[in-house]
């Protein structure tokens, strides 16, 4: 690749509600984000697709795998330990204690995600070509693993989010340092497997926090202006306000129904697109990652 930069812009959660799901294709049909990835659990995936087709499907859509969210696409009998009485996930918090004290079956793991990249495969016509899981749950063994096993022999190779971010910038940038400084550690030794894979993905991830942080107009500035390396992904949650979260991603005062309309908001600034700019970074789909990337290798042979 040239000396440019590289930056993708993956909106996470398309399909978990109409509204967020409209603001990200909004978002899509302006150029400031690069692509989406689909929760095929959620009871909006097939209408979300259906927007996405209707709209000229302007952004590429992937796959967000998904255990800590609404019901599983297997019937939750089939799924034992992935599921509460409800047949319903376990939110996050209960999902990582059961899967810490060995109470979470990798045998139920698999069976899921397969259905799910079944599922997405049937909603969106094929295989997905980006790829990151719902809270970052792939960090966390053994479901990194699985997932690997269950693309890697796709072609072309999917794009897989690399969780990890420098350390410096967990000093230089505030804002869930907690949260990023265990991400970034897990995520390391899965980005090397990944990499292992021949998975392709970005050097960095930026964009990781709570809800309080992007109240702050300088949030994208701050990370955009100081994260290295050549190729860079920016995770983000936009979308319109959207009340069909309550009760399933959040709460009416937790800060996190009204994060999405902020990161919608911030998106749209001129300042994002200034930084961009002075930083050297060139917007990509995963898919014009990987053409560059393979082109490259091709001069070096």
């Amino acid at each position: 690749m040239s000396a440019k930069r590289y930056l993708l812009v993956v909106a996470d959660d398309y399909g978990i509600g109409p509204a967020t799901s409209q603001g990200i294709l909004e978002l899509a049909r302006r150029r400031e984000i690069t692509g989406a990835v689909l929760l095929v659990n959620s009871p909006y995936a097939e209408v979300a697709v259906h927007a996405w087709r209707q709209a000229g499907q302007p952004m590429e859509l992937g796959w967000h795998p998904c255990l800590t969210l609404d019901r599983p696409v297997l019937p939750p009998a089939q799924v034992p330990t992935l599921v509460r009485p409800d047949g319903t996930f376990w939110p996050l918090g209960s999902f990582l204690r059961r899967l810490a004290w060995g109470m979470v079956n990798a045998a139920d793991i698999e069976r899921e995600l397969w259905a799910q990249l079944q599922r997405f495969e049937e909603l969106v016509g094929h295989p997905p070509r980006v790829l990151n899981a719902h809270h970052h749950v792939q960090v966390f063994p053994p479901i990194g693993a699985i997932l690997i096993r269950l693309i890697e022999e796709h072609r072309p190779r999917p794009y897989v989010r690399r969780i990890r971010e420098p350390w410096w910038m967990l000093a230089r940038i505030p804002g869930a340092r907690a949260k990023r400084a265990v991400l970034s550690t897990l995520g390391k030794r899965n980005a090397r497997a990944q990499s292992a894979a021949g998975l392709p993905g970005n050097d960095w991830l930026v964009g990781i926090t709570n809800p309080s942080c992007v109240a702050d107009p300088q949030f994208l500035v701050r990370w955009l202006s100081h994260v290295p390396g050549k190729v860079v992904e920016l995770t983000c949650h936009p979308g319109h306000f959207d009340g069909s979260l309550v009760g399933r991603d959040c709460t009416e005062d937790d800060g996190q129904l009204y994060r999405r309309p902020r990161e919608f908001e911030l998106l749209r600034q001129p300042a994002f697109r200034e930084t961009c700019q002075r930083a050297r970074f060139t917007l990509v789909a995963p898919s014009e990652l990987i053409s560059l990337q393979t082109r490259q290798l091709s001069h070096a042979a």
